[in-house]
């Protein structure tokens, strides 16, 4: 039996559509209404060719936390989007705060 594996290291990865949505086992449709609705890229991203779109792995992540949401609460999209937002939200100010205290040491 044959297994393939992908894998990218995440801090390097830019990719497209196609890769994001094979990557994260979802079709591109998924995410190019996440986009849409604003919940991925920047706004200008909106109104380009989806063909254009590049992701890093801060979106990689984004996207994986998102299905997770939408699947574990049977959330809507936009629930999901600010779920995420809230928690990427709480680990910027833990970092920061463990930032503080190491420097307080």
């Amino acid at each position: 039996m044959s297994h393939e594996i992908d894998a990218i290291l995440l801090e390097d990865a830019m990719l497209n559509l196609d890769e994001l949505a094979r990557s994260c086992q979802i079709n591109r449709e998924w995410i190019i209404e996440r986009v849409q609705w604003g919940l991925l890229l920047d706004e200008d991203s909106i109104t380009s060719d989806p063909a254009t779109w590049i992701f890093d792995s801060r979106s990689f992540m984004r996207v994986k936390r998102i299905i997770a949401i939408e699947r574990d609460f049977e959330s809507n999209p936009e629930l999901a989007g600010l779920v995420a937002d809230l928690l990427e939200e709480i680990e910027i100010l833990r970092a920061r705060l463990k930032a503080s205290e190491l420097n307080e040491d």
